[in-house]
């Protein structure tokens, strides 16, 4: 096994990432697994991250990237995969982030999400073991709390990484709002691989119409070409949103909102967008800073509103057979940019700042 492996650290917001030689356990922990990364997808919550506009007391340094696959170099006594599968070096894994067994979340809610003790993309100092565990890094350390899946070799390493956190965020948040009926009337706030994926999800679930709320104008393209019937642009304010949509609902609202966007005015727009009766997902609204819902208009539409937080390793094992259900329905490989090395993500997240991508790919093995 590697002593060491290279990674791109995030050591201060908003600056380059610092390509550095980290350490590798020099024995695995029983359930464990050393891997090494074939792909790693950039989150909106990546770049969150990286400029500051999400940060945690303590947090740096850190490697950044939560969605991931790759090759297992070795494992600890007893690894295996969710279904009990033995997983050895060679294979091809994915896996979600760690939980503890214990805590009321877990043990009482049965939850992963919902695990007081969660370890996700941003609560791994790059200075302590186990080091290496983001995805920008050409080796990683799946710890043994982490779910761990072997994948089917028919879903490829760009939609089997998406699926460690866009994936499976969209699907479970369709999941805890009831689904989507078919012939109903869908609006998606939010333009990014979230908002997309959603999209056309929606789509392919048998909605009539789905409205893309979000922007720039290039990322509303990209949502047609998933299935959004129409689009509305955030060059207007909220009001004249709302009017659109009004108008584009005949007047009646949407059966189902789904926010992937958050913002300040994302609540007042998302209540206003639905029908009588209708659903609304609270997705995307993260952060400390209250948003204005009016209560008044969710009582008498009589709406249903619900949170839905990431999502666990069950939802993960749906996104990866959504895709391979699902892999001919859309022009999936327009998520994607092309892949970069560790050298390059610095560009990269700063070009998904931008807004210029929707989803860069880092390939670590790549110079």
């Amino acid at each position: 096994m590697p002593a060491n492996t290279e990674a791109a650290v995030l050591t201060a917001h908003n600056a380059a990432l610092d390509l550095r030689e980290l350490p590798l356990p020099r024995e695995l922990e029983p359930g464990a697994a050393l891997v090494g990364l074939t792909c790693a997808t950039l989150c909106g919550t990546d770049v969150h991250l990286w400029s500051g506009q999400m940060t945690f007391p303590g947090m740096l340094p850190m490697v950044l990237g939560h969605e991931m696959v790759g090759e297992v170099l070795a494992t600890g006594p007893g690894t295996t995969d969710v279904f009990g599968r033995e997983i050895t070096a060679g294979e091809r894994i994915g896996w979600s982030e760690s939980t503890c067994g214990r805590c009321h979340g877990c043990a009482i809610l049965r939850e992963p999400v919902a695990c007081e003790h969660r370890g996700y993309g941003f609560l791994q100092r790059a200075d302590r073991f186990p080091y290496a565990t983001g995805g920008l890094a050409r080796h990683c350390y799946v710890t043994p709390g982490a779910a761990k899946l072997l994948l089917p070799a028919d879903v490829g390493d760009t939609l089997a990484s998406m699926s460690g956190c866009a994936g499976k965020t969209v699907l479970r948040a369709i999941d805890r709002a009831g689904g989507i009926r078919p012939g109903s009337t869908v609006v998606i706030q939010g333009s990014g691989a979230l908002g997309v994926f959603a999209t056309a999800v929606a789509r392919i679930s048998g909605a009539a119409a789905v409205i893309t709320v979000g922007g720039p104008d290039s990322r509303l393209a990209v949502a047609k070409r998933f299935g959004a019937t129409a689009t509305v642009s955030l060059t207007s304010d909220a009001q004249e949103r709302i009017e659109q949509v009004r108008e584009l609902t005949g007047g009646r609202g949407a059966d189902h909102v789904f926010d992937f966007a958050g913002g300040p005015t994302i609540g007042t727009e998302a209540v206003a967008f639905a029908a009588q009766r209708g659903t609304l997902a609270v997705v995307g609204s993260t952060g400390p800073q209250p948003s204005l819902v009016p209560l008044g208009t969710v009582m008498g539409k009589e709406l249903t509103v619900v949170g839905s937080l990431n999502g666990d390793i069950s939802d993960y094992h749906r996104s990866v057979e959504f895709f391979r259900a699902f892999a001919d329905r859309m022009p999936w490989g327009d998520l994607f940019s092309e892949p970069v090395g560790l050298s390059g993500a610095s560009a990269r997240i700063e070009s998904m700042s931008r807004f210029d991508e929707l989803k860069a790919v880092v390939d670590p093995r790549l110079p």
